[in-house]
């Protein structure tokens, strides 16, 4: 049963109504209602006061504010902060916000709803982030972020990164002993003339957008909690293998600079990594790793596998599982092959899609040259031309086919599926090679390891997730803007990972990222302005609305419950200190 009950804080008595509900078999008073002060209540009852309600979106910008106020991100990039004009000499203020906020601002807002820098104030206006900070943003548009980036070096940006990284490994505690390495690229409308920036290039897109220029991106992230430990942004026509090349010792210098023992960490990358070069820099540079081999390139591997495989389970999985110790590209390392029966099923599903494709470009070409009133032609080109449609991996050697000649410069085009050879195809795929300096770990360590691959694939889909800490759209054409704004794309990242691990290790959260963000800016921030009829100034008072079980068990884990009625965990923001 609810009863009204005071409480007496600086010397003035306050009223709630309360309920008492037994909290792990305690009895507890809960505050269902706030009634304020008896001048108040009875101010209300005579109907002397209006109200005028309003609620913002307030968990995920709370939440993320607090985490960016423990890391102290905003002091740590106001160090690094130049002047943007040579002529003055203060670093720049604009609408009195400095360079950090201004960019935790921009990767708040990147986490919660992804949009142009014109449309960021827009999406503020229906959150928390300025009753939260104390601060007026109706003045920041697109021209303040613009102003504020070009004060921030891009030589900058690694120091930054590792001060910021070095801060949540103090604070957070995380596990940093399996790394894992990958690389991807985000297609960019810079337009082809643009000759501002030399970043944005043309090359394969793993969106499939290959009319467009892109940027890459390659990152490194822990094991378990996916929090991003390295990023570098680079040219969108580097290969893998070049990109490996150029960041593997800037790796190590971040694994040294932030005080990781060399010895007790592996990095895991994927095959297209993989060369004897680059092999031999990674040995030289002293890293244990996991990597991946091209099943197609060792096929003398995969014979001697099929001949002896023991059986082992990995994460209550059952596999098939070869191990033996080979030298490769002059240097010794443990080899494991298993089958995949996920990887085999989507293998083989590949082959036949693309054998349907080829077998539609050579029945046109086969119509072609049997039409009575087409061309002459000359056999090299059309050899060349069937050659180059029967070409890929596993196919050339399915597909067998002859040009037969009619006479009068006419040809015959004879195909057909070597079916013996498709089974063949089909009992090889499915197989993994992984390689490994790390001799003593078990097979199902290793084997798990590379598993722990996939999840930095999870990071790069969040950040293509565009409801979410999504990187586009990016409006930048400039080398210095198009790589500060990926740094504070990345900066949400890691705001979020540390939000995602808080979640599950302190309420229990089992769900998704993206789902944890709903869940988060779905708990909103209730303001209600009291207008006298008589004279004075309204009176906000701000509370939460009413939440799920689910939803109070986050904000405790996360410790915002009571931000609202807190001072900014974020102060003087436009003060350089």
């Amino acid at each position: 049963m609810a009863t009204i009950q005071s409480k007496t804080t600086k010397g003035y008595k306050y009223w709630y109504i309360v309920e008492s509900r037994r909290v792990n078999g305690k009895p507890r008073p809960i505050v269902l209602a706030y009634l304020g002060k008896a001048e108040d209540l009875l101010k209300r009852l005579q109907g002397n006061l209006s109200f005028k309600l309003k609620s913002y979106s307030h968990g995920g910008v709370s939440a993320l504010i607090d985490v960016a106020a423990r890391l102290d991100i905003v002091g740590i990039l106001n160090r690094y902060v130049k002047s943007s004009r040579d002529y003055v000499a203060e670093k720049p203020v604009r609408n009195n916000l400095t360079t950090g906020i201004t960019f935790v601002l921009g990767a708040i807002g990147r986490v919660c709803m992804p949009t142009s820098k014109m449309g960021w104030l827009n999406w503020a206006r229906t959150t928390s982030v300025e009753y939260l900070l104390r601060c007026n943003l109706s003045k920041v548009d697109s021209q303040h972020f613009w102003d504020l980036m070009d004060s921030f070096p891009e030589d900058a940006i690694s120091s930054a990164e590792q001060e910021i990284l070095t801060r949540l490994l103090e604070v957070y505690k995380i596990k940093t002993d399996t790394l894992f390495y990958d690389t991807t690229n985000f297609f960019t409308y810079i337009d082809t003339t643009n000759d501002h920036c030399d970043i944005a290039r043309r090359g394969k897109n793993k969106q499939k957008r290959n009319d467009l220029r892109q940027v890459g991106l390659a990152m490194v992230v822990s094991k378990e909690d996916y929090i991003p430990l390295f990023h570098h942004s680079y040219q969108g026509n580097l290969q893998d293998g070049t990109v490996f090349r150029e960041v593997i010792v800037k790796i190590k210098d971040r694994l040294q600079s932030l005080g990781l023992n060399q010895d007790t960490h592996t990095l895991v990358f994927d095959r297209g990594n993989n060369s004897k070069k680059n092999l031999d820099i990674v040995k030289t540079l002293g890293f244990y790793y996991v990597g991946a081999l091209t099943p197609y390139h060792h096929k003398e591997i995969i014979d001697r596998a099929t001949q002896e495989m023991s059986s082992i389970s990995v994460n209550n999985e059952s596999l098939a599982v070869y191990r033996e110790k080979s030298t490769i590209w002059e240097d010794e390392k443990t080899i494991l092959v298993f089958i995949s029966d996920r990887l085999k099923a989507g293998q083989i599903r590949g082959v036949y899609q693309s054998l349907a494709k080829k077998e539609k470009s050579l029945k046109e070409l086969q119509q072609e040259l049997v039409n009575p009133t087409g061309k002459k032609r000359n056999r090299e080109a059309l050899e060349k031309k069937i050659t180059t449609i029967v070409s890929g991996q596993y196919l050339k050697d399915i597909l067998k086919w002859k040009l037969i000649e009619t006479g009068d410069g006419k040809y015959y085009l004879d195909y057909q599926i070597d079916q013996e050879q498709l089974l063949f195809v089909e009992e090889k795929l499915g197989f993994r090679i992984i390689m490994t300096n790390r001799h003593e770990w078990t097979s199902q360590e290793i084997i798990t390891a590379y598993y722990g691959q996939s999840k930095i694939e999870h990071a790069f889909r969040n950040m293509k997730n565009p409801y979410h800490l999504a990187l586009k759209p990016q409006y930048h054409w400039t080398d210095q803007k198009i790589k500060v704004h990926y740094f504070i794309c990345v900066i949400g990242y890691m705001l979020t990972s540390i939000i995602w691990r808080e979640a599950r290790v302190k309420a229990g959260y089992t769900g998704s990222l993206d789902n944890l963000l709903d869940i988060l800016n779905n708990i909103r921030l209730g303001t209600m302005l009291e207008e006298s009829k008589k004279t004075g100034k309204p009176k906000a008072t701000y509370m939460l609305e009413e939440m799920t079980e689910a939803e109070k068990k986050i904000m405790i884990a996360l410790g915002i419950e009571n931000d609202h009625n807190e001072r900014p965990k974020i102060k003087d923001v436009g003060v350089y200190k």
